[in-house]
């Protein structure tokens, strides 16, 4: 894709339809990645992406990414304190459109997503990756993520095995 330098940065409250399109263009893409699935998100009401992305700009403790090329998005990640663990961020929704893959787009996010949990004094990141998927797998082995326990069904009926990932923050033990 041209359309020069991609640009990463928090997602608006106004830009909940883009937010919308990217994230089921996302889970049509790429179905195996997700523990959610395309059926599922196109039927949620308006009223719902609107609210997801209102509460992500001030709850304090999401911090919800696109990155945007030429105008468009072209990635997705979500980032949320862990609602048991408030030293605890989780990572959620990583994609990035097959014509902006192989640029660094992926690494830009998460090193964004990184930087705002250290930021905020998180001491641990935890995410989830399709463990099919030797592109994300080598993404997050290169960003110091770490395999822990054993791989699990990403959801119900789903082939695929999903395997949980840590990343100890700086100072932590």
């Amino acid at each position: 894709m041209s359309g020069g330098a991609v640009l990463v940065r928090r997602l608006r409250p106004q830009e909940w339809q883009a937010y919308r399109a990217i994230r089921l263009r996302a889970l049509a893409d790429a179905p195996d990645a997700f523990g959610s699935t395309l059926a599922r998100e196109e039927g949620l009401p308006d009223d719902t992406w609107a609210a997801r992305v209102a509460k992500s700009a001030v709850s304090g403790i999401d911090c919800a990414l696109v990155a945007e090329q030429g105008g468009a998005f072209v990635g997705l990640l979500w980032a949320k304190v862990d609602a048991q663990d408030a030293g605890r961020v989780n990572l959620f929704q990583m994609w990035v459109a097959p014509e902006s893959r192989g640029r660094g787009v992926a690494a830009a996010m998460l090193d964004e997503a990184l930087g705002w949990a250290r930021r905020r004094g998180s001491r641990v990141v935890h995410l989830g990756v399709n463990n099919a998927n030797a592109g994300a797998l080598g993404l997050y082995e290169r960003a110091g993520f770490k395999a822990i326990g054993e791989p699990y069904p990403m959801r119900e009926g789903a082939p695929h095995m999903e395997q949980e990932m840590r990343l100890l923050l700086d100072g932590a033990a």
